[in-house]
């Protein structure tokens, strides 16, 4: 206690200096505090806050929707304005104002969160923890980077790591019951927007996702949602720009996340970092609509690392956070006068959100280290000067024995002693209903994404133009059979080989699944199944433009059945080529990785086709067994060959003449049996079912978990080195 009450005298005194009435600056109104109230009510300026206790009624009526909280003068609060004053920022003209939601009560009681390794000292992320949030506010979770913010957010919602392990007690309007779906809109710090939707396609389609019903009724909900977010003047742009025009900002595309979970009007929303990126402006834009959605009746409670000055004015209530400690729950203005009883008063010249973090943030110390002797323009440098590890423990064992606890408790009684009205849960949309959203939706994006699918057929196009005018002119001689393998070979190779630049849109493609699957938007199943149909016709265009070009310029047999097989052979090579992309993508969630592991998939099987080695007199261990047989490349080039030689004959002088099976014996393997290019064909339609299940799995297994190969060769490295 010594050593605490040292550190904190220490510290008073580097800061009484700066904030002494002597010392201030007049003109510098600099740290501003809002007063409870209307958000067009304006900002006050005070050097000299007066703080008053106040009580907090709570009553839950019967048959209500919400919980009414009645404040009276605040605990602790500002009471007076004595200096100069701004007006916060107001609502644009003409703005709709957002329909009133009945919101939910929150309360969290003694939660303790364990995940295995995540600590260094302890396995325990979240201490002890108490809180709530009410019906038309806003609670924040505020603390350094691995203070537990996000992992509290997600216990509060019901949506933790399937690792982690959580003790307490979480009650929703006083019942202890799990949020249905429908009642809660989860946003994750990262969230995955699609660039090539317009912000009325993107939430119009979100709405047909999360909905049922008639789509003309889902436009109000999409309209609702784009005013609430202020997003009116956007809402016809590209979220990803194009060519010649640029996307939406980061702020603007942090909106439009949002506006998604609001299509489905829910009671409570919880928002991971939503300054995540933003510039001051963006975030003060970004907080003002948070804050004016919550006065329709939302209950907000949101994560912040960090805020400016005029953003902390707009908090109702923070919950300060240090490696999984609550150091303060309460008002945002009864966390200064915290500061300050625990000996850590915010300067003037200091924004209290800055402050707070200097404070308990225990990466300062390494900062204290360096600047242990060195000295700033002004002597000493006496602003980083405090021990964070003595600062927390300060204002944890403060807040313990302080009144804003004991008023944490009060309240959780007062929210949990009755139950009010259950969340219902509101209906899904039907899974042929998303099956035909999302393919369409995909298919929608196909015919804009040039870069990703129109390049890529212009690439195939161009790639069969080369191999095709290679091997023209070959004619039908016995000796043009050699040649006539290798053309085939090529063609089937180089193209499979070409297919890889599409990992990029199948990463997408997989990120954007995984958004929509954790808030139960979509599922594996339907994602699969919408994926494949989308894909059927963007690869049907390749493989007959491709298999047009390369059929007549090498001079294959000139009739319609067989190039309707050749077009069908490559068609289901694709396929299956797409399926393995599918597995590989899936596995590694990055597409260096991807890419680097596709390239030594198709150098393996392209080794073990058949061509350079024949089948055969392939070695037995790996090569021929099992390699040959899980290769594509051997089914399709096999099927395609026995699709030209079978029933052709050539002539050996002239008199005797072999068949094609017999010309082909020593370049390439075939079947003598006509049907044989068949089950060629069917082994090909087995593999992209086969492929396409492994993902299915891979999905429900993965996913689930939230990992992947490369996450997992991450963590092995980072447990090796700290061994």
């Amino acid at each position: 206690m010594e050593e605490i009450q040292s550190q904190s005298d220490n510290y008073r005194s580097s800061s009484s200096s700066a904030s002494s009435p002597a010392s201030r600056v007049p003109s510098s109104n600099f740290f501003y505090l809002r007063k409870p109230g209307s958000l067009r009510q304006p900002i006050s300026f005070e050097d000299s806050p007066e703080w008053d206790d106040t009580d907090i009624d709570v009553r839950v009526e019967e048959g209500g929707d919400s919980i009414n909280v009645a404040t009276t003068p605040a605990s602790p609060s500002l009471s007076k304005l004595n200096s100069g004053s701004l007006p916060s920022p107001r609502l644009p003209e003409g703005a709709v104002i957002p329909r009133k939601i009945a919101g939910a009560s929150v309360a969290w009681k003694d939660l303790t969160i364990t995940i295995k390794g995540k600590r260094k000292y302890s396995d325990k992320v979240i201490k002890s923890s108490t809180g709530y949030a009410l019906p038309g506010t806003m609670t924040v979770i505020m603390g350094p980077a691995k203070s537990g913010k996000s992992t509290l957010l997600r216990a509060i919602a019901g949506r933790l790591h399937p690792s982690a392990r959580m003790y307490g007690e979480v009650f929703v309007n006083g019942a202890k019951s799990p949020m249905p779906y429908g009642s809660y809109g989860y946003v994750e710090r990262e969230s995955t927007l699609i660039g090539s939707l317009t912000v009325r396609e993107f939430l119009y389609y979100s709405a047909l996702l999360q909905l049922p019903g008639f789509f003309c009724q889902k436009k109000s909900v999409v309209e609702d949602a784009i005013h609430a977010m202020s997003l009116g003047d956007h809402a016809n742009k590209l979220i990803g720009g194009h060519c010649y025009m640029k996307g939406l900002p980061s702020g603007e595309r942090r909106l439009v996340s949002i506006a998604r979970e609001l299509v489905m009007r829910p009671r409570i929303l919880f928002i991971d970092e939503p300054l995540y990126h933003l510039d001051s402006v963006s975030a003060l834009l970004m907080m003002v609509t948070l804050k004016r959605l919550a006065s329709t009746g939302y209950t907000l409670i949101v994560t912040i690392y960090q805020s400016s000055t005029e953003v902390f004015g707009l908090f109702d209530r923070i919950c300060l956070l240090s490696n999984g400690n609550t150091l303060f729950f309460g008002e945002t203005l009864a966390c200064l006068q915290h500061f300050s009883n625990a000996g850590f008063p915010c300067p003037i010249m200091q924004s209290p959100s800055d402050h707070f973090l200097r404070a308990i943030n225990t990466d300062f110390d390494r900062i204290i280290a360096m600047c242990k002797n060195w000295q700033d323009d002004n002597g000493d440098f006496s602003s980083v000067n405090m021990d964070t590890a003595v600062a927390i423990r300060t204002l944890e064992a403060t807040y313990k024995s302080s009144a804003d606890a004991a008023a944490v408790e009060t309240m959780i009684l007062k929210l949990t002693e009755k139950e009010g009205p259950a969340l219902k849960s509101k209906g899904k949309a039907s899974n042929a209903t998303r099956i035909a959203v999302l393919t369409w939706r995909s298919l929608l994006v196909v015919s804009r994404e040039w870069k990703y699918y129109w390049l890529h057929l212009i690439l195939y196009m161009l790639l069969t133009l080369c191999i095709g005018t290679v091997f023209s002119g070959l004619g039908h001689s016995l000796s043009s059979v050699v040649t006539r393998v290798a053309a085939v070979f090529v063609f089937v190779s180089f193209c499979s080989l070409l297919s890889i630049a599409r990992v990029p849109a199948l990463m997408k493609e997989i990120k954007i699944y995984a958004c929509e699957e954790s808030n139960q938007h979509s599922s594996t199943l339907v994602f699969l199944l919408a994926q494949l149909l989308s894909s059927i016709p963007f690869l049907f265009l390749i493989s007959i433009s491709s298999s047009l070009v390369f059929y007549f310029l090498v001079g294959l047999e000139d009739q319609f059945s067989l190039l309707m097989y050749f077009v069908l052979n490559f068609f289901m090579t694709l396929l299956v080529n797409e399926g393995i992309m599918l597995v590989v993508v899936t596995l590694w969630q990055d597409v260096f990785w991807s890419v680097l592991t596709l390239l030594c998939i198709h150098v393996v099987m392209m080794l073990s086709a058949g061509y350079f080695r024949i089948r055969n007199a392939l070695p037995g261990p790996v090569w021929m067994y099992p390699m040959s047989y899980i290769t594509f490349h051997t089914y399709s080039i096999q099927g395609l060959l026995e699709n030209e030689y079978l029933g052709t004959s050539f002539a050996v002088g002239q008199v005797r003449t072999i068949s094609g099976f017999q010309a082909l014996q020593n370049v390439y393997n075939i079947s003598p049996d006509s049907s044989s290019k068949w089950k060629n064909l069917l082994v090909l339609f087995l593999m992209a079912i086969g492929y396409r299940i492994f993902v299915f799995i891979l999905l429900c297994f993965l996913m689930g978990r939230k990992i992947s190969l490369r996450k997992c060769f991450k963590c092995n490295r980072d447990t090796t080195d700290s061994s």
